[in-house]
């Protein structure tokens, strides 16, 4: 399967609302090797072979939970859709503090790092090692945090695009 069928598809693109007869629609063919390596990224940080101490659902819920810190309640479903149920799912909440999984530390982290990731200091990552959290696990945590803060981006971009100019050619 090409780039191109998988487009339409992207967590991105469906989360921006872009449909493929609209006017926009030609930006994002013309970017669908991005938006395939986008979905690559996407599934190398939220379904990876070894999740480490983060399992794929509890990954869904702390993609939600960023995703609600920025305001994007449509990705955020996304990426509940099949994990909406399962026990972690309450973390995705950005209000639960973490406690009835013993992750209070965690998500203060991973909120942290969404809203004020310039904030971070030495001591965050301290207060993870003391919580018991294996260095490996905290660079995924990292590595989550960060693949959402450029997939938060990109959503916003795709829809500002799509509502900038909506009666205009297509955009190359």
């Amino acid at each position: 399967m090409s780039d191109n069928d998988n487009v339409w598809r992207s967590t991105a693109v469906v989360a921006s609302g872009i449909q493929p007869d609209t006017p926009v629609a030609g930006a994002v063919w013309e970017r669908a090797g991005i938006i395939a390596r986008t979905q690559q990224a996407e599934d190398a940080v939220l379904r990876p072979t070894d999740a480490g101490a983060w399992s794929h659902a509890l990954r869904a819920a702390f993609a939600a939970r960023i995703a609600r810190l920025h305001g994007e309640h449509q990705l955020a479903s996304i990426f509940l859709d099949g994990h909406g149920n399962s026990e972690v799912a309450v973390m995705a909440d950005p209000e639960d503090r973490g406690s009835k999984h013993g992750l209070e530390v965690v998500l203060q982290f991973m909120d942290k790092v969404a809203v004020s990731p310039r904030n971070i200091v030495a001591d965050d990552i301290t207060n993870l090692q003391q919580a018991g959290i294996a260095d490996a696990d905290i660079v995924r945590l990292c590595e989550l945090n960060a693949f959402l803060g450029y997939q938060i981006r990109l959503v916003a971009g795709l829809r500002l695009m799509a509502t900038a100019s909506p009666t205009s050619e297509p955009v190359a």
